[in-house]
């Protein structure tokens, strides 16, 4: 059974920049997933950590501080409505 937390995070990054700040955050320890959307957010990240205190940590302490990313929002899963 998977213990891990799950969050989703939106990101806004400058314009003309979204492919660089997605290969960043792809290199960022616990992403699992990151991918490009058309809208008011540029990318769409999937983050597991073993606490919900490092899927925080993970957000604001490495994708936040990226080049070129202006703002972040993010989805933290309910664990009890965690269907895989």
């Amino acid at each position: 059974m998977n213990d891990l937390e799950t969050a989703y995070v939106l990101v806004k990054s400058e314009i003309a920049h979204e492919m660089d700040v997605m290969n960043e955050i792809l290199k960022v320890n616990n992403v699992k997933e990151a991918k490009g959307t058309f809208g008011v957010y540029d990318i769409f990240v999937k983050i597991e950590g073993n606490t919900s205190q490092e899927i925080e940590d993970t957000i604001t302490k490495q994708i936040r501080k990226i080049n070129h990313v202006l703002s972040t929002t993010t989805l933290s899963v309910i664990p009890e409505q965690d269907k895989k």
